[in-house]
């Protein structure tokens, strides 16, 4: 069974619904029939009803079971429009303003998610990534105390000797153009806790750069490097995560044995890795973008670091790939309510 298999196996047996900003997109209607066809939930389109209709017509695709709901006309604004205004950022916001604001798509995505209308969101089909990301972080609550978000690309390598079956998490390739040593201790504990729950492994996370910490190279980034992965094991020994994190490493010491062996690094996370943190988003983006070109399975943006899941997509990936995402973002849903409902446990026990 393969990794996007197992990922479809485990969210048939609890379906979610995703939400599609970009309902009027012919790429999103076939993604959300695919994703109702793999019986993996309930796909809702944002748009006017007669345009996503008349699209779905002429491709001859199946319009059962596509939910539709036109920001302009629907039954929640007024209730949006409320909620925005005990928003901090949009206190001052008149009722004009904020209705003016939800009939963008990628806010009232956001908004639907928030308030659980929906369990998770998509977007990225036709826009670039600040048309999703921008709503998502004024509307969305954060996840940690540093309110920092940042992204992976989960790619399917279809080689067993590399990360976890092939599977290997990449972050942050979508975000933070320069991530300081704080931040890349962040991006390292998001990107493990989701290698965690998409693969169930013990995450073992490299932190990657030109060089590997035997070699004589010294520099700004490989410095920053090595600091970020002390300061991640530290941060995941004091919250008792179970994660390996090491580096800094060459990508090839970080992921082949041999080459780990060659450069006579012992490490639990040298040779094993299936998570990589880049020094910055040229790197981040660059490789995961060159993986999905070289024939891996790249899945992503998914967005870390949010109490919601949501996941911005390529322009280019084709429907298969943005209905396999849609199916990450609704695997995630299932993980972060279970968690919910365990620390709402524990305050219970502790009152």
């Amino acid at each position: 069974m393969s990794f996007i298999e197992s990922v479809f196996r485990r969210l048939q047996r609890h379906p979610k619904r995703i939400v599609f900003p970009e309902g009027e997109n012919r790429r999103a209607i076939l993604a959300g029939r695919r994703f109702y066809e793999l019986g993996l939930g309930v796909p809702i389109l944002l748009g006017r009803r007669a345009v996503i209709e008349d699209l779905a017509r002429r491709d001859r695709i199946p319009f059962d079971h596509l939910g539709v709901i036109n920001p302009e006309t629907s039954a929640d604004l007024p209730d949006f429009c409320r909620y925005l205004e005990t928003l901090d950022r949009y206190k001052n916001f008149g009722l004009a303003d904020a209705r003016s604001l939800l009939l963008n798509p990628n806010y009232y995505a956001s908004m639907m998610v928030q308030y659980g209308r929906a369990d998770g969101v998509v977007g990225g089909i036709d826009s670039p990534t600040t048309s999703l990301l921008r709503p998502l972080l004024r509307v969305v609550k954060p996840s940690g105390s540093q309110d920092l978000v940042s992204s992976c690309v989960v790619a399917d390598t279809g080689r067993e000797d590399v990360g976890h079956k092939g599977v290997v998490v990449m972050a942050d390739c979508g975000v933070i153009p320069s991530p300081d040593v704080e931040q890349l201790a962040a991006i390292a504990l998001q990107a493990g806790h989701l290698c965690r729950q998409l693969t169930g492994e013990v995450p073992r996370v490299a932190m990657v750069s030109y060089s590997t910490r035997t070699s004589s190279a010294q520099a700004g980034t490989t410095e920053k490097m090595s600091a970020a992965a002390a300061l991640a094991r530290q941060h995941a020994q004091s919250r008792h995560l179970e994660m390996e994190i090491d580096g800094e490493f060459e990508l090839d010491a970080a992921l082949l044995a041999n080459s780990a062996k060659a450069k006579g690094v012992q490490s639990a996370v040298a040779g094993r890795a299936n998570v990589l943190v880049f020094p910055d988003l040229n790197s981040g983006h660059i490789a995961g973008k060159l993986a999905g070109i070289l024939g891996s399975r790249a899945y992503g943006q998914i967005v870390t670091g949010l109490t919601k899941p949501a996941a911005d997509v390529s322009r280019s990936d084709d429907i298969d790939t943005i209905a396999a995402v849609a199916a990450i973002v609704g695997l995630q849903a299932i993980e972060m309510r279970r968690l919910q409902e365990m620390a709402q446990e524990e305050k219970k026990k502790a009152r």
